[in-house]
């Protein structure tokens, strides 16, 4: 009977002791998990702040950067709380920082941010076309005669938002395959049709 009493109370010990263990194992899942959230989430805010000051939006750049730091210190002191004994939340870190990288730059791509000068050498036969096409979308549109080695061009230059770079690129393509297009990302200073005067 003895035997059986002790058998039952270190059945239930040994399930209690595994419980436990379980609890501790799903905690440090879900610790991982956050810290890799939480470094994705903060670098891609560094990655668009950093965007913002370059393009001259630097009060936008500083409340950015106000949440970024507080991100950064909760997150630096949870790392490197015990990181003797866990050091898998390096790993963690070091890889949101590196996914951070990738989907920052994603984000700031489909976010657009700023202008881009487009000059675009299109045959003059084609080119009055294109002109009116561009201006009738409201893109404002400078035109420069130009000649090439076997045709008369035009030499068309725009400034238009780098959201819709793509866009006007396309729009351009269905006009004239053979155009040679170069794009610039630019920081307007002053005047312009459709850009803001500063």
């Amino acid at each position: 009977m003895d035997s059986k009493r002790c058998e039952g109370h270190y059945g239930r010990s040994t399930l209690h002791s595994y419980g436990k263990e379980a609890e501790r194992m799903t905690g440090r899942i879900l610790l991982y998990l956050v810290i890799l959230l939480a470094k994705v989430f903060e670098v891609t805010l560094a990655t668009t702040r950093i965007v913002m000051i370059t393009k001259g939006e630097r009060g936008k750049g500083a409340i950015i950067g106000f949440f970024e730091i507080i991100i950064w210190v909760v997150l630096v002191s949870t790392v490197l709380k015990d990181i003797t004994a866990d050091p898998i939340k390096i790993f963690i870190y070091a890889l949101g920082f590196s996914l951070g990288n990738f989907f920052g730059s994603i984000f700031e791509e489909k976010l657009g941010l700023g202008t881009t000068r487009m000059e675009v050498i299109a045959k003059e036969e084609q080119g009055k076309d294109l002109v009116d096409a561009l201006r009738a979308g409201g893109y404002a549109v400078t035109v420069i005669d130009g000649e090439g080695m076997h045709h008369k061009r035009n030499v068309l230059v725009l400034h238009v938002p780098r959201k819709k770079t793509k866009e006007v690129v396309n729009m351009i393509k269905g006009y004239q395959e053979e155009v040679v297009i170069t794009v610039n990302e630019v920081k307007p200073v002053y005047g312009g049709y459709g850009i803001i005067k500063k």
